[in-house]
């Protein structure tokens, strides 16, 4: 069963004391939000929300608590701008601009284009954005706090995305290697799969020096803690992680090899089945997301926004 909580506001036209239950409609100008938990290992879907319209600060504790409590939240039904999406993103911080600046959203370098769609017999977007698990950025010094995908195209068929929770991972994770790992640190590098994904993507383009310089390698800490928590996570992934600092190579990729196999088990994750115009929004500091693909035939595009983090710890 599916718990769930309804988080509300005064009536904002009549100022009555008493709190609406029925989904906003035009004429209404207050939201009444309800935080649904979704019966997996993390998320929820945030219900009775238009963020096309302004958003009080007394919602966006509520959104912002929720999202710390559940790591993946699903908002339903957004019919939203590029505009207000960004907007939406700004309230949590700055936003991070990808180094693949030839797929941003013309107008909004803010904007990552994730499409498999090509025009004039040029990609979109980034087609193959996902393809292992991974946080966002965490390439960077300071990582992605969380980001925000908003549908624009679905196929009929594939698309979906698998959230794996990364605080469930380290509270189960065996003693022989929470022991392996603490206390260890980690290179992570844009470039670990990119030559691997050019092979498999001929649309993926060449990295510019100014690029490669702008995706230097960096150092976290394997198991980080969550800044606003203080909950502790895996942080390392297949995707950009490339050695474990302070031991021989065999040992760090047995070592990383282990700690992947648990990213993926079922009893971690959830699976996002995409409906139109659903907008995610999900905590890079607590979760690892992968994209599970679709026909290359059917067009699916979707617009990213990316919210700095800090240095993890």
């Amino acid at each position: 069963m599916n718990q769930s909580t309804v988080l509300t506001r005064p009536d904002l036209d009549s100022g009555l004391s008493s709190v609406k239950q029925a989904s906003v409609n035009a004429s209404d100008a207050s939201n009444t939000l309800e935080i649904r938990a979704f019966d997996a290992p993390l998320g929820a879907e945030v219900l009775g929300l238009d963020l096309s319209r302004p958003l009080s600060d007394s919602d966006f504790a509520q959104l912002h608590r929720a999202h710390l409590d559940h790591h993946v939240l699903v908002f339903r039904d957004q019919r939203i701008t590029p505009e207000q999406q960004v907007t939406f993103s700004r309230r949590f911080g700055p936003l991070q601009i990808h180094v693949l600046r030839q797929f941003q959203l013309a107008g909004h370098p803010e904007v990552l284009v994730v499409s498999n769609i090509k025009e004039n017999g040029q990609p979109l977007g980034l087609g193959d954005a996902g393809h292992f698990w991974h946080s966002d950025l965490s390439y960077k010094e300071t990582p992605s706090l969380g980001s925000l995908l908003h549908a624009q195209e679905l196929p009929s068929e594939g698309g979906d995305t698998l959230f794996s929770n990364m605080h469930l991972l380290w509270d189960t994770l065996p003693a022989e290697l929470r022991r392996a790992v603490v206390g260890r640190r980690a290179e992570h590098t844009y470039l670990a799969k990119y030559a691997e994904l050019q092979r498999r993507s001929p649309w993926r383009p060449n990295l510019t020096a100014e690029q490669v310089a702008e995706v230097k390698p960096v150092i976290h800490p394997v198991i980080r803690t969550h800044p606003e928590t203080g909950r502790k996570a895996l942080f390392v992934s297949e995707h950009f992680t490339t050695r474990i600092l302070d031991i021989p190579e065999d040992e760090s990729r047995a070592l990383l090899d282990a700690l992947f196999e648990h990213v993926a088990r079922p009893a971690n994750i959830y699976r996002h089945v995409w409906r139109e115009h659903d907008m995610v929004f999900w905590d890079n500091r607590s979760v690892q997301h992968l994209a599970s693909g679709c026909p290359d035939h059917l067009r699916r595009k979707l617009f990213r926004t990316t919210i700095e983090g800090d240095v993890p710890f």
